[in-house]
């Protein structure tokens, strides 16, 4: 469980990982060796994974999303491991779900263009066998956000 003070910390960082500790336990009331060492701890413990830059895709020649689900009537234990092992060489794919109900995994996948999709397309039907692929093209991104919310980590895990 993480006390207020840890999840203002994290408030801040998750909209900003660069700025200087002094300036984070400024706003929080800390100061920065205090500070210091709840960022440390926070990181020792897993809850802050990594700090990374996070690119505009259109600059980056990468702007259409294309939701893809995937079934499959495969579902031993070799085929699942074959399939993370290809997907793992497809950089296009930057989120990848099992999923409960009508499909069985989710992709994110992000390209150039519709031409460039139908290249991974091709590629990921050559590495593997699949029952199924949908692919949905998304038009508007209306919200995106890396920020988790914290309310809920002031509150005990449910057994």
């Amino acid at each position: 469980m993480l006390d207020r003070m840890d999840r203002k910390i994290l408030e801040i960082l998750q909209e900003d990982c660069t700025l200087p500790v002094a300036e984070i336990g400024k706003r929080i009331g800390l100061s920065t060796t205090p500070c210091w060492r709840r960022i440390q701890k926070l990181e020792e413990q897993g809850v802050i994974e990594r700090r990374v830059a996070l690119l505009d895709a259109k600059k980056v020649n990468a702007g259409v999303t294309v939701f893809v689900s995937i079934t499959t009537s495969n579902h031993t234990k070799e085929w699942l491991e074959r399939f993370h092992a290809a997907l793992a060489d497809f950089p296009e794919v930057v989120e990848f779900y099992r999923m409960s109900g009508q499909i069985d995994y989710l992709l994110r996948v992000v390209v150039p263009d519709i031409e460039r999709y139908d290249a991974f397309y091709k590629r990921l039907i050559a590495k593997i066998e699949l029952s199924d692929v949908s692919s949905a093209f998304a038009m508007e991104q209306i919200k995106f956000t890396t920020s988790l919310p914290l309310s809920y980590a002031a509150e005990e895990k449910r057994t």
